[in-house]
């Protein structure tokens, strides 16, 4: 076998080379102590840490009220559902977060999958079986999830460039105007923190007579009077088809779904199989996340959202102040521009062993080569010493690398 083991040595190698090589960093999460942890090194010493790339935005996963429901369910029915949907593994735990998720999105349905990731994917491709010839026009950052949803579905594809509105109207008009259509973008691109222009595609949608499907993962809990997403702080919720969303970042626990018609799903639910062939949510996950939904929809989500905004603020602002090459698009997400693949490892690593800070970085594929960068989540109980004790870190390691502090333009 050593021609096979050769390739595989070759291929890590060149990650290695790059300076891109993935390296898993061993946490213990405190609960009820976010967004401290511990760090257990290679050598098996421990070191107490500050996460600062999470994506449990808001801190539900160590939500009084999301644990004790899952404690209730794991109580009531043990660890696992035991089945896929259809075959044992629907119980009533399933049923009232896929309520709590199409009231929340005011929709008539919802389904959830095992992951967001999943959700997309099935789902994206599973429409190009309900509508033959369906020409899916998919913005050009969208996430790999939905490019694998809308390639493994074949068919017909257009790519338009990222939140520009015009290209998009010249690819819808260039197609046979019968053919069925739909727009896979997405609220908030993740990598940037910019936002998708909802209410001009949702324009070109009705124009076109075309589909609307829109990817809220980064959003869901964060924007909005209820935490339904940025659709429904900017009024244009009900003009979307299909809603996908994730219970793994700011509701804390896991799992992914979609919301749309109740015919939308009925048909997802019996042709996608992602869905069906996978088995179910564990009851006690299904529960957690229903709490935090009920929870995030109502006066403590809204403080919750608050305090998360004035904290990415804060850290934004701060981070300018010192002329670090922030990329700003008004969102919570505060990426930091290094544009080298091996000194973002290298500030990585020093922020982690040096500072006690956990940022990991952020390299290509995930972003085109050149715009390598650190990507920080801050979160309301990263509270002042926290952010403190981060910037001072950054200015000095700019400082001692020697990097450039002139902003980045966006």
């Amino acid at each position: 076998m050593t021609r096979y083991d050769d390739a595989i040595d070759a291929s890590l190698q060149r990650l290695h080379d790059e300076g891109r090589y993935r390296t898993f960093i061993d946490i213990a999460r405190a609960q009820g102590h976010f967004p401290h942890a511990v760090w257990t090194k290679p050598d098996g010493s421990r070191k107490d840490i500050t996460v600062w790339c999470g994506n449990d935005y808001l801190g539900m996963g160590q939500h009084p009220e999301v644990l004790a429901a899952m404690h209730e369910a794991l109580d009531a029915t043990g660890a696992g559902s035991g089945g896929t949907r259809n075959i044992s593994g629907t119980t009533v735990w399933h049923k009232r977060l896929e309520a709590e998720l199409a009231d929340l999105h005011r929709k008539e349905a919802a389904l959830v999958f095992t992951s967001a990731y999943i959700a997309n994917d099935a789902t994206l491709s599973t429409l190009r079986v309900i509508f033959p010839g369906l020409i899916i026009y998919s913005d050009a950052l969208n996430h790999a999830s939905m490019i694998e949803g809308v390639r493994r579905g074949g068919g017909e594809k257009r790519i338009f460039r990222h939140n520009d509105v015009a290209h998009l109207r010249e690819l819808l008009a260039k197609d046979d105007p019968a053919a069925p259509k739909l727009i896979a973008f997405e609220s908030i691109y993740s990598m940037d923190g910019d936002f998708g222009p909802i209410r001009e595609i949702c324009d070109l949608a009705e124009e076109f007579g075309a589909l609307t499907y829109l990817d809220e993962v980064h959003a869901v809990g964060m924007y909005g009077p209820r935490g339904a997403g940025v659709a429904e702080r900017d009024g244009q919720m009900h003009r979307v088809d299909i809603i996908n969303g994730t219970l793994a970042k700011a509701y804390g626990v896991f799992g992914g779904y979609i919301a749309a018609s109740a015919r939308t799903v009925d048909a997802i639910r019996s042709y996608a199989p992602g869905f069906i062939f996978t088995t179910s949510l564990p009851p006690a996950v299904a529960a957690g996340a229903a709490a935090s939904v009920r929870f995030l929809k109502g006066q403590g989500g809204v403080s919750l959202r608050e305090m998360h905004q004035t904290q990415a603020r804060i850290l934004k602002t701060r981070l300018k102040a010192m002329g670090l090459p922030l990329i700003d698009h008004g969102s919570h997400i505060v990426p930091v521009h290094v544009g080298n693949p091996v000194h973002c490892k290298m500030l990585s690593d020093m922020l982690l062993e040096d500072h006690g800070i956990y940022v990991q970085p952020i390299n290509f594929p995930t972003v085109p080569r050149g715009t390598e960068r650190l990507r920080f989540t801050p979160s309301p109980v990263h509270g002042p010493s926290e952010i403190d004790t981060l910037v001072r870190a950054m200015d000095a390691l700019w400082s001692h690398c020697a990097l450039n502090r002139a902003e980045r333009v966006a």
